[in-house]
């Protein structure tokens, strides 16, 4: 299913009650939330006349609101090593066949100032209900009277971005990371084309899945012309966690996830194993990270079939505290021997790869049933590592080569995205290194 990097989240997001009304709007700003036991610093909460108009940056905030709000300005983009909320709403995105470079710099200078705008419990332009009626709003309104609610977006670009079908679309093949790989076919993947790849990604995670997949739903509307939705996901209940005070999230096999995830504020393994380095490719892609998305399906229905000592067998942990075989606590440093060889935590734990880490972010889905009776549920499985090709892939290969969790669990999705460093100030954008 993953590294046991073994790392993912989860807890139901609170919601704040309030009148929908233009005064409500601007309290969003001033309010905060202490959602999730996690109080963060903020950026902006600026003045009530609130609403970001789309020329115009938002400008940083005097006065900080504790627990609400995720700063959005940074060295390093937010929803990578941030604490993980609860919920997801991920979208791959194709630009048009008609975009050009002029229009997608465009899209990316407003999508830069609403994700501004929404991570800090704002408004989109002139907001839901603007002052004449005769034209769209520019904002979707479905947040109006929530609370940032720890939002973060966070962009990546795909391969296909820089060239597709041999062509060089926009002028950007020559920045094109030798690390941004086009993901090998691993044994036993059934890929789904319709929910694989994409030239853009934005990952948005929040604990209120309304305010999720508001932000989501505005900036396709705002790209609406330029891109369109490839595919997207929604997810739920964390099964990692990037801080390790949290109690450990449990995955839908029942089992605990993301035990030995790196920490948020491990600024040493971040900076080996997550962030990518000068020189390591093209400068725009200092500060950032590689991540990889995929989608995998559990065969519950098999799994509750199996006996306890099997599902253990294949995790190598027991279910009930996450103890390693021959420990008695979870986060015991594991005996590889005492465990099955094929056993989950025997084939991915760091200790059995060189120290090989990844940063893992992913959520649990149920998406319906399969036609034939059968929940489609699982992993979206999401991993952010300074080179995709030193970390997943040679992982990935290991697991899918003798792994006793492929009996249940077949993976159904992938893409691969290069995400770049943060915007760090009012004025810059998402992307502005690889334009020029």
């Amino acid at each position: 299913m993953d590294a046991e990097n073994e790392q993912q989240n989860g807890t139901p997001a609170a919601a704040a009650t309030a009148t929908p009304d233009r005064a409500a709007v601007s309290r969003r700003a001033v309010i905060g939330w202490a959602g999730a036991g996690v109080a963060l610093g903020v950026a902006a909460a600026g003045s009530v006349a609130a609403a970001v108009r789309q020329d115009d940056d938002p400008a940083p905030a005097a006065n900080a609101v504790v627990g609400g709000e995720v700063p959005f300005y940074g060295e390093h983009q937010a929803g990578i090593s941030t604490p993980v909320q609860d919920r997801l709403h991920f979208a791959a995105f194709d630009v048009s066949e008609k975009a050009t470079r002029d229009s997608l710099v465009k899209l990316l200078k407003e999508w830069t100032r609403a994700a501004a705008a929404m991570t800090g419990g704002r408004e989109v332009g002139t907001g839901a209900v603007p002052a004449s009626a005769e034209a769209p709003p520019d904002d979707t309104g479905e947040a109006l009277g929530l609370p940032a609610s720890r939002l973060t977006l966070t962009i990546g670009f795909g391969p296909s971005l820089f060239e597709k079908d041999g062509i060089d679309r926009f002028g950007l093949k020559a920045q094109r990371p030798d690390a941004l790989i086009e993901l090998p076919t691993f044994k036993g993947d059934k890929l789904d084309p319709l929910r694989s790849g994409g030239d853009l990604c934005v990952q948005a995670c929040a604990d209120d899945p309304q305010v999720a997949v508001h932000a989501i739903r505005n900036l396709a509307r705002i790209g609406m012309g330029t891109v369109n939705i490839r595919w997207s996901q929604l997810g739920f209940g964390k099964t990692s966690s990037t801080t390790p005070d949290e109690q450990t999230p449990r995955n839908l096999m029942g089992f605990k996830d993301g035990t030995h995830n790196i920490a948020g504020t491990d600024t040493a393994n971040l900076s080996e194993h997550v962030w990518a380095a000068p020189g390591d490719g093209p400068e725009w892609m200092t500060g950032g990270s590689y991540l990889v998305a995929r989608r995998i399906r559990m065969h519950i229905e098999t799994w509750d079939r199996a006996s306890l000592k099997d599902q253990e067998d294949t995790f190598g942990r027991t279910k009930g505290e996450g103890a390693p075989y021959g420990r008695a606590k979870e986060h015991d440093a594991p005996d590889l021997k005492a465990m099955p060889a094929t056993s989950h935590v025997a084939l991915a734990h760091p200790d059995a790869n060189n120290g090989l880490m990844i940063l893992r972010r992913g959520f649990s889905f149920t998406d319906g049933t399969d036609g034939l009776g059968r929940l489609d549920a699982g992993l979206f499985f999401l991993a952010y590592q300074r080179d995709t090709r030193k970390a997943f892939v040679p992982l990935q290969q290991r697991l899918a080569a003798s792994d006793k969790l492929n009996e249940y669990i077949q993976h159904v999705g992938s893409a691969h995205f290069a995400c770049p460093a943060g915007v760090r100030k009012p004025g810059e954008w998402w992307g502005q290194a690889l334009f020029g």
